[in-house]
């Protein structure tokens, strides 16, 4: 398995995990971007990555922009998913999503890496409709980046 592979999984994780602290809703920025480090810092000890600081920057960075762009990404989600709600879809297959679609949105990755990555992931984490469903989302969330991305290149 790539290093990508690895920081996304762990970044997944480090998210997951995240879902389960109470946090005031008026700081839930600041209060995640506290609380992820020491979580993302336990889950590299017990995943022995404490030596592969690539993986583990690689992580940071994910979950740390996941959290900063927690409000956009949320708002595709509940866009995307029919009748699923941001609050009621499982934990794990949330945090999949947010990763990937922080990604979609706000990385110069391939979407095509960036959903792959994200199936192999749920097919480790998750049960076998997940995929379906975040393939669906995923694929939703990139047709209405790259159809935006048209119009505003037209625009230009």
């Amino acid at each position: 398995m790539g290093q990508r592979r690895k920081a996304r999984e762990l970044a997944a994780q480090t998210l997951y995990a995240l879902s389960f602290r109470e946090v005031n809703p008026e700081y839930r920025e600041y209060e995640m971007l506290n609380s992820y480090p020491e979580i993302l810092n336990d889950l590299a000890q017990m995943e022995n990555l404490l030596e592969s600081p690539g993986v583990i920057d690689f992580a940071n960075e994910l979950v740390m922009n996941s959290i900063i762009h927690q409000e956009d990404i949320a708002k595709q989600i509940e866009k995307h998913s029919e009748n699923w709600s941001e609050k009621t879809m499982a934990k794990v297959d949330r945090s999949i999503l947010q990763l990937a679609i922080y990604e979609l949105m706000f990385t110069d990755t391939p979407a095509a890496v960036i959903i792959n990555e994200a199936l192999e992931i749920a097919k480790k984490f998750c049960g076998s409709g997940t995929i379906k469903f975040l393939n669906g989302v995923l694929d939703a969330v990139n047709k209405e980046l790259r159809d935006r991305e048209k119009i505003e290149g037209d625009k230009i």
